[in-house]
């Protein structure tokens, strides 16, 4: 089963658009540039800010409690899910540190088996793979 990141287990957007936003103040590099699509900013900030990664773990980490919670209802789920031999995935347009920070402070990050792309997670995880875009849909399915 592959879960989006954002729709499924916690939106990571609104700590990302903090984080630009800090960034932006901090290196006094106008970055309203920056796609949309968190996969295709990465190249444009390598390229504006240079080793920005670890300026993102950090700023996270600090600011994942307010951001991220983990969800009872979710948890029963994946923990039912995994229980049932399902294997899950995960997939996003989020930078992996970001994606691995929100798994832990939901409480997913154990229950995972892959975290990437959806291309990637759907090749990880084989044919037949079921396709979870919210938390309505993984309700849905028990």
């Amino acid at each position: 089963m592959a879960l989006e990141l954002d729709g499924v287990l916690t939106d990571t957007r609104p700590l990302w658009n903090d984080w630009l936003e800090d960034a932006a103040r901090r290196t006094r590099v106008d970055l309203d540039t920056v796609p949309e699509d968190r996969a295709a900013a990465a190249p444009v900030l390598d390229e504006l800010l240079g080793d920005w990664r670890p300026l993102l773990e950090r700023f996270a980490a600090d600011r994942a409690p307010i951001h991220f919670r983990p969800r009872a209802d979710t948890g029963v789920t994946l923990r039912e899910l995994q229980a049932a031999g399902v294997r899950i995935g995960v997939f996003t347009d989020a930078p992996r540190e970001l994606a691995d920070l929100a798994l832990a402070h939901v409480g997913a990050a154990r229950r995972v088996e892959t975290v990437g792309s959806l291309d990637d997670v759907l090749a990880a995880l084989g044919e037949g793979a079921v396709v979870v875009r919210s938390r309505d849909e993984l309700a849905g399915l028990q």
